[in-house]
């Protein structure tokens, strides 16, 4: 299914929110949520933060195949956690219009990461929708869709959606592949599972360090949680 038959909903969004987002909020005013792989060998690289390791297996095996969605959707992410964006949102949107279910679902999860970070949150949503659609099965989209609501102080959505993500990911192991561009979102995230698993003292801790990151609307839901229901 091409990436236009998925996505009917994002155009009328990003007219609404002016068309060409020109004027990006700096990353401290925008919400970060998580990155999605769709090569699983890169995601160990990415998650430790070596950078040029995963960039150089994926361009290697770009060489191969230079029609590899996957690979140009990792390679994306490598250039979004350097915040080089404009490559990043090149790259992610050539990964959607080539790849299959798995590839566009990856790139529409990250393409929306990017616009949550420029505050352009009404577009991160129907990107995380496309991406929940295209497969409801994978976790990834409700993972990201958890972490939005619970910025946007929907605690209710941010609950259901990580129930989602919690109930289609038994082992953990989606969880675990996630990569975050920035360490308060993988905070963010380990507190509502913390939150939800009953671990009132992690979740606590994590709310806590949440509350002095350097991303305001993170801050603002840590003081929401800690504050109590």
């Amino acid at each position: 299914m091409r990436a236009a038959r998925l996505i009917p909903a994002l155009g009328l969004v990003l007219a609404a929110c002016g068309g060409a987002l020109d004027a990006p909020a700096p990353p401290s005013a925008g919400t970060p949520l998580a990155a999605a792989v769709a090569v699983p060998s890169a995601s160990a690289a990415l998650r430790s933060g070596r950078l040029q390791e995963a960039r150089a297996a994926l361009e290697a095996s770009l060489a191969r195949d230079p029609e590899a969605p996957g690979a140009l959707n990792d390679l994306a992410v490598t250039y979004a956690a350097q915040e080089r964006f404009d490559a990043a949102r090149q790259l992610f949107e050539e990964a959607l219009a080539r790849g299959g279910a798995r590839e566009q679902q990856a790139s529409l999860v990250n393409l929306a990461e990017l616009y949550a970070l420029d505050g352009y949150l009404p577009a991160a949503q129907a990107h995380l929708d496309s991406a929940r659609a295209v497969d409801p099965a994978r976790p990834e989209p409700h993972y990201a869709l958890a972490l939005l609501a619970d910025a946007r102080g929907d605690r209710i959505a941010a609950a259901a959606a990580l129930q989602a993500a919690l109930d289609a990911d038994r082992s953990g192991a989606a969880r675990r592949e996630l990569v975050f561009l920035y360490p308060e979102a993988r905070q963010h995230l380990d507190a509502l599972v913390a939150e939800a698993s009953g671990d009132a003292a992690l979740a606590q801790a994590r709310w806590r360090e949440l509350a002095r990151g350097r991303f305001t609307s993170l801050a603002q839901a840590a003081a929401r949680h800690l504050e109590g229901p």
